[in-house]
């Protein structure tokens, strides 16, 4: 009797063992699926700024030679539609990401505000899959203009603002989604998320998005010189866009140069709790 009731509870704690371990497996394979549909879905948005730029050189091709583009429906869409919602909603993420980056406050996601986030999401990645298809289609690319490259420094600084409006579309929009869809709650930022993003940026970077995305500007201040000094809307917004992501590369460098100092000279400085605003040195005190 005394050995059947053993067997038994040794059978009942390979269960539980193995219960763990499919837990434990399960568990490994949504964190990796949310973290890989994160990193897809956040180059999204650098994306975007190759679509806007290839349509940019696209429309200065066509204003100023012989090029015809072919007659079809997914070109249509490419030139007329798609430029559209690009411009609207590219421009308005590169604006919030800025306003958090002066302000440093972050929203809370409540459902509304996740329901906007399924539309943007949604229609970013339409607006992307025309953009790169119809772009395939009529043959050319962002590289035209990649002869007169921007300063050094320039470019710098839109690497760094493009990576921090990246990281902001990332936690503000995408990572809500995924989270609700996977989990049903929103999880916690990991370390090995921020790592890979980082990866997956730099190699866009490196591939395509950093010869490419130059043509916002370049197309049009050739444009300003070759019609004198007249730059139409749709060449003004790609201008204003690369340069307000510029502008938040700009804010990170100041903030990362004020947080450097801080620790630097300020760092045994103690906020007294009690009195907001009144600091007081640790070897001051006694």
């Amino acid at each position: 009797m005394g050995s059947s009731l053993e067997f038994h509870q040794q059978q009942q704690q390979k269960k539980k063992v193995i219960s763990v371990s499919d837990d434990y497996v399960v568990n490994m394979l949504r964190e990796s699926f949310q973290c890989l549909t994160i990193i897809l879905l956040s180059l999204l948005l650098p994306l975007s700024f190759i679509v806007l730029a290839r349509l940019s050189v696209t429309r200065y091709l066509i204003a100023t030679s012989d090029y015809t583009e072919p007659d079809t429906l997914l070109v249509k869409l490419f030139l007329y539609a798609n430029p559209t919602f690009l411009r609207l909603l590219t421009p308005l993420v590169s604006i919030s990401a800025l306003t958090q980056c002066l302000t440093g406050r972050t929203l809370s996601i409540s459902k509304s505000r996740l329901y906007m986030s399924w539309f943007l999401l949604f229609t970013f990645q339409i607006c992307v899959c025309i953009g790169i298809e119809g772009s395939i289609a009529i043959g050319i690319d962002g590289t035209s203009f990649s002869h007169e490259r921007l300063y050094l420094l320039t470019r710098s600084l839109f690497f760094m603002g493009l990576h921090e409006t990246t990281l902001f579309w990332s936690k503000k929009v995408v990572k809500p989604v995924v989270d609700d869809t996977i989990f049903g709650v929103e999880t916690e930022d990991r370390y090995v998320e921020k790592v890979a993003m980082a990866m997956s940026f730099g190699i866009l970077w490196w591939c395509k998005l950093g010869d490419e995305v130059e043509s916002l500007v370049v197309v049009a201040e050739v444009k300003r010189n070759l019609f004198g000094g007249s730059v139409g809307l749709v060449d003004f917004v790609g201008w204003w866009l690369y340069y307000v992501t510029v502008a938040i590369g700009m804010v990170k460098v100041v903030k990362g140069l004020i947080w450097l100092n801080f620790v630097l000279f300020c760092g045994n400085i103690v906020v007294d709790s009690e009195n907001a605003g009144c600091c007081t040195r640790n070897d001051e005190k006694v």
